[in-house]
């Protein structure tokens, strides 16, 4: 297995720390096939002009993140484009002080396509739209890109992909500033294609204001800014995209929001953007959102809360021993201990090839140390892949920089065969909202 430098740095950096790396992930992902498959079923769905939304639902450290980043690689390799955001307390999908505008702000930031994975792609795909249609029409129409009879042939083309956004909500102004982009695009005006981004980025604070600098008196707010990711998404499509995936994580954080009416307006917006997938009222857009169990099913703050919610995603009475994964909530089951061996397997690979050393740790070794982090007390119902995978990636920079330190010696210290009594999953909760892998 080689693997670029930087790439294997960034995995073994971010897995030790806890985070999930950004890049890399088809090295090191194990198991999670079936939930794979049927996530991308969604994706076939929205690429033909459908809608999905899915809850992703595990403990902390389970995989959650690990998951939607593997997924938002996936579909980035399918020509979508993919926006994802974190909640926390200064955002929300909706707020008194602006948090669902923050929400949006963070998911325009991380738009990303596969050749700007990194996010910050709104610019990108812009410039690439307008000379994507510069070049078709110029090739359509026999002419060169300087000549001057195709500009109008160019214009009708444009215009044909902005009047197709009108009928939408908002969809007039949205139309209008891309007119604007595309002509300061071709008059090489970059102050006024920095004022289109950054309305289109949210960044407007007051309708006078861009009223001023655009002439557009609407900015995006607090209550429609799901709107706009709606006409985003179709006018993606039309700009020779698959669609758009839409990857929200952290949900905890409205749970633990103190207010119950500011929670229910926070699962009122959920509703509508659930409704809008499910009935057909939103196309080629999907959204996933991931939280912890508690914050799903508590009856008192959580998503189950809002009756509305529960009587749509509440499983079914057949549901027990069956995994239904067609429905909208996957609920992660813990990967079995063949899985966490060959993860740790490709981690050892991963470690001995970035710091250029043959291969210390044997696969008796690799056995010793999943039984001993599976027998912890209360493993069978806390232990988590982050955790193993931190543990694990220890004891390899260890015995890394410690040549005569003997691995068994390590893995049969009290530090490893006894761990401490678990703590309550509330307190869990609490401690590792930062850290989900």
């Amino acid at each position: 297995m080689k693997i670029p430098r930087r790439i294997a740095q960034t995995l073994i950096n971010s897995l030790k720390g806890g985070v999930v790396p950004r890049v890399g992930l088809p090295y090191i992902t194990v198991g999670r096939a079936a939930e794979i498959d049927a996530l991308l079923r969604d994706v076939d769905i929205i690429s033909d002009g459908g809608a999905s939304f899915r809850f992703i639902v595990g403990r902390y450290g389970s995989g959650k993140s690990f998951l939607l980043q593997t997924i938002r690689n996936y579909v980035m390799a399918k020509n979508f484009v993919v926006v994802d955001a974190d909640l926390s307390p200064e955002r929300r999908l909706q707020g008194t002080r602006g948090q669902g505008l923050a929400t949006y702000k963070e998911l325009i930031r991380n738009m990303s396509t596969k050749t700007k994975p990194e996010g910050g792609a709104l610019s990108l795909i812009l410039d690439r739209w307008i000379s994507n249609v510069q070049q078709e029409t110029a090739l359509s129409a026999n002419l060169s890109i300087t000549d001057p009879g195709l500009a109008p042939l160019v214009e009708k083309k444009i215009s044909a992909v902005i009047f197709s956004l009108n009928e939408m909500v908002h969809g007039f102004d949205f139309a209008k500033l891309l007119t604007l982009y595309y002509q300061s695009y071709v008059s090489g005006n970059d102050e006024t294609k920095g004022k289109v981004l950054k309305w289109f980025r949210g960044e407007y604070a007051t309708k006078s204001e861009a009223k001023q600098e655009l002439g557009i008196n609407i900015i995006i707010t607090d209550d429609d800014w799901y709107e706009y990711l709606k006409l985003f998404a179709c006018f993606l499509k039309q700009a020779g995209y698959a669609g758009m995936l839409v990857l929200i994580d952290e949900l905890v954080n409205i749970y633990k929001i103190p207010n119950a009416i500011t929670r229910q307006y926070n699962y009122e917006k959920i509703l509508t953007m659930y409704n809008d997938a499910m009935q057909g009222k939103a196309s080629h857009i999907g959204f996933i959102l991931s939280g912890t169990p508690q914050c799903m099913e508590d009856p008192r703050r959580g998503v189950y809360s809002y009756e509305a919610l529960r009587s749509r995603l509440a499983e079914g009475h057949f549901s027990g021993e069956h995994r239904d994964l067609l429905s909208p909530v996957i609920r992660l089951q813990p990967l079995t201990n063949e899985e966490m061996l060959i993860l740790v397997e490709k981690l050892a690979d991963i470690h001995a090839e970035l710091y250029e050393y043959s291969q210390i740790v044997t696969q008796q070794d690799m056995v010793d140390f999943i039984e001993i982090e599976f027998g912890r007390i209360g493993a069978d119902s806390h232990i988590t892949p982050r955790e193993i995978i931190r543990d694990f990636i220890e004891v390899l920079d260890i015995v890394y920089q410690n040549p005569g330190v003997n691995i068994r010696t390590i893995l049969g210290s009290d530090n490893f065969t006894f761990a401490q009594d678990p703590v309550n999953e509330e307190s869990t909760d609490v401690q590792f909202a930062e850290f989900e892998l």
